[in-house]
């Protein structure tokens, strides 16, 4: 058996593993470069194509929700039946409170909302009445009959404050 010396060993291990780095680093062919070119764009012989019919719109993924209707919770629903209550025997910093209260709980309402602006109104508070109707306008999306609510009550208000 043939033995090597060391700087031949050296030199032998040197080569393999660059001859091992030359071959990981090659890429592969650029196969864009290898097609041919697309054909030319002109009418070619024999009896014309249909025309191209518009591709359909694609499907979305996640289906569109129908609109939300707005509902009081029942706990906010007893504070509101409250509140009419004391507006009816004419208590209403004691109606405020209470409407106060279900906001408390569901702060994000739009009915709610209706609800105190409308208390506002009756206060002589048209601005804090605006203010509560476009609140609840821009919570209201997705329910057109409280969005309607909404922006009657910002009407009443504007017409109260004469603008």
């Amino acid at each position: 058996m043939v033995q090597l010396d060391s700087s031949l060993r050296t030199l032998f291990a040197a080569l393999t593993v660059a001859a091992i780095v030359c071959a990981c680093s090659l890429q592969a062919p650029d196969r864009a470069a290898e097609r041919p070119p697309p054909p030319a764009q002109g009418p070619l012989p024999g009896p014309p194509l249909p025309p191209q019919q518009t591709p359909q719109q694609p499907q979305p993924l996640i289906p569109a929700r129908p609109p939300r209707a707005i509902a009081l919770s029942h706990a906010s629903s007893s504070l509101v039946t409250q509140a009419h209550a004391q507006i009816a025997h004419g208590d209403l910093a004691a109606a405020s409170s209470t409407l106060d209260r279900a906001l408390r709980i569901e702060p994000n309402n739009s009915l709610l909302w209706i609800e105190l602006g409308r208390l506002r109104l009756a206060e002589s508070d048209p601005h804090q009445a605006e203010v509560c109707g476009r609140k609840a306008l821009a919570l209201a999306s997705g329910d057109r009959a409280v969005q309607s609510q909404a922006s009657r009550l910002v009407a009443d208000a504007l017409r109260v404050q004469g603008r």
